[in-house]
């Protein structure tokens, strides 16, 4: 599997491979850039992977959007994805710089599922270029991808752009009224959380001295995917971040690999973060685990009651103030196609706020400073993680450019 290595310096990086497609649909707006009144949303899809391909037809089927361009390492992608979404043959671009003949060409914004690694080079170009950013989760694998996420989205802004990253707990109503609550004071002081993440998947893989087929295992690739405490468990750290509202001072872990076979990756993670005002957030996370019931829980426990979430069934407060809130149908569907509305809404109706960014930044580094206490098995502290702004750097030798 790919060796990494840690630098202090941000490097530029490109890759593709990830997901995409959509579809023609007939839009009743002329607020769009650069498309013109009764026409649709022109996407670039950067990455045609499982994801991209799996999301491209949420996009579809919105009846908003229209696949124009699409961009991956490799060809056999593009030109599958190409084929599905009637993409012209001169708009299918491979190799690790394919991306940036896509930003070259005429279209209003792009949807990025390539792996992690390479979020940060991606949209900082894209928000260059003037296009419009749907990103998936997470935005980056390290302090400087984080920080330089932060910095594309505060461009959006100002260049009146939209830039919005794909949570689909965010996107949900229980989950959005229960954190209302909670920041209005429904739990009472915040005592202690926990959050947790068992799932039976994530041991697939294989070795290969190929640096292709390498890259198309980049889930198992430390450097590309950042481990599963980021690429995955961010879905239960967002929400414990979410609630709590704050970054935590520091943290403590442990974790390793027992059960996992490829790559340079770990299958379980354990940390405690402490956060201001002496919160305490418990997180475990594992991976393969054969008959266990998938769970992304979090509970944080307040003076006054305890909001309890869980990706796939329910979200609820008990206490002096309950909420019942609600059970989860598919979220993972619905929280994308909730997404993808909200992104077009956002574009035809001029908001660039860009809500979506700091929150994810604030997730992803509070999983950053997991994986980074772990695997030193000491005490980190966030400003420690921030100053040292480690960078993992995958070795792409042997890719074509």
């Amino acid at each position: 599997m790919t060796e990494h290595k840690f630098t202090s310096k941000l490097g530029r990086r490109a890759f593709l491979a990830g997901t995409a497609a959509t579809s023609f649909t007939i839009m009743k707006s002329s607020l769009v850039r650069g498309t013109e009144a009764n026409s649709a949303i022109e996407l670039g899809m950067i990455g045609c992977g499982g994801r991209g391909n799996w999301i491209a037809k949420l996009f579809a089927k919105a009846g908003t959007y229209r696949f124009v361009a699409c961009a991956d390492y490799f060809q056999d992608r593009v030109d599958a994805f190409g084929g599905k979404f009637e993409i012209k043959p001169d708009r299918r671009h491979s190799t690790l710089s394919g991306y940036k003949r896509l930003l070259e060409s005429k279209l209003d914004a792009v949807v990025i599922e390539t792996p992690p690694h390479f979020h940060p080079e991606e949209a900082a170009a894209a928000v260059e270029a003037g296009k419009h950013v749907y990103l998936a989760k997470p935005v980056a694998i390290d302090v400087p991808g984080c920080l330089g996420i932060a910095e594309s989205g505060k461009k959006a802004t100002a260049k009146r752009l939209v830039f919005l990253v794909d949570f689909q707990t965010r996107a949900n109503e229980f989950y959005r009224e229960a954190a209302r609550r909670v920041h209005g004071g429904d739990l009472g002081k915040l005592v202690c959380g926990e959050a947790h993440y068992p799932w039976q998947g994530g041991g697939s893989g294989t070795d290969s001295p190929d640096p292709e087929q390498r890259l198309r295992n980049w889930y198992c690739t430390l450097a590309i995917s950042g481990d599963v405490i980021v690429e995955q468990d961010i879905h239960a750290l967002d929400v414990a971040t979410w609630f709590i509202n704050a970054d935590p001072v520091r943290a403590f872990g442990t974790g390793g690999r027992t059960l996992r076979k490829f790559g340079n990756i770990w299958d379980h993670f354990s940390v405690i973060y402490w956060f201001p005002g002496d919160f305490v957030l418990t997180f475990s996370s594992v991976k393969i685990i054969p008959g266990h019931k998938d769970e992304i829980r979090c509970r944080i426990f307040g003076s006054e009651g305890v909001v309890f979430t869980d990706y796939y069934t329910e979200v609820r407060i008990s206490g002096k103030k309950p909420y019942p809130g609600g059970t989860n149908d598919n979220l993972y569907q619905s929280g994308a196609e909730t997404n993808i509305q909200e992104f077009y809404r956002s574009v035809t109706q001029g908001n660039y706020a860009n809500t979506t960014v700091a929150p994810s930044v604030r997730s992803n580094l509070t999983c950053v400073l997991g994986r980074t206490a772990a695997y030193s098995g000491k005490v980190v502290t966030w400003d420690e993680m921030m100053r040292a702004a480690e960078k993992l750097e995958p070795d792409l030798r042997g890719l074509k450019a």
